[in-house]
């Protein structure tokens, strides 16, 4: 069985990050994930989506192949699909996993939240040693 769907020519797709209520839904799990959604043009929108169907039925995992800016070859699991008729052709949206990079992530407290955690402690006064 076909565990991808190749972008085979073309630049590298597009990622929009989505916030809709049932997309958050599917990122449940022990790391940190983002939900993506890639719009792609097909000629066979109807057999990919039965592709993607299959895959889930048999619970197994179906990958998005394409080739990164730096043309290195990349997979992103693919975890809804959509294809839709448009006057222009058939459009297949994919909505795909991608890790969320360290650097993403800001953990570090900045000198404005260090001063509001000092003003506060300062407007407690005496009755903050209780």
């Amino acid at each position: 069985m076909d565990d991808k769907i190749t972008i085979i020519e073309g630049p590298p797709p597009t990622f929009e990050a989505v916030g809709d209520g049932w997309v958050l839904g599917l990122n449940e799990g022990p790391s940190l994930y983002q939900i993506v959604l890639t719009r792609l043009r097909t000629y066979n929108g109807p057999a990919l989506i039965e592709r993607c169907n299959k895959a889930w039925r048999h619970q197994s995992t179906i990958n998005l192949e394409y080739r990164s800016i730096e043309g290195l070859e990349s997979y992103a699991p693919i975890l809804a699909a959509r294809t839709l008729d448009l006057d222009e052709g058939q459009m297949l949206l994919l909505w795909v996993r991608q890790e969320i990079e360290e650097a993403d992530i800001d953990t570090d407290l900045d000198e404005e939240s260090d001063d509001f955690f000092d003003d506060q402690d300062d407007d407690l006064g005496d009755d903050a040693n209780l």
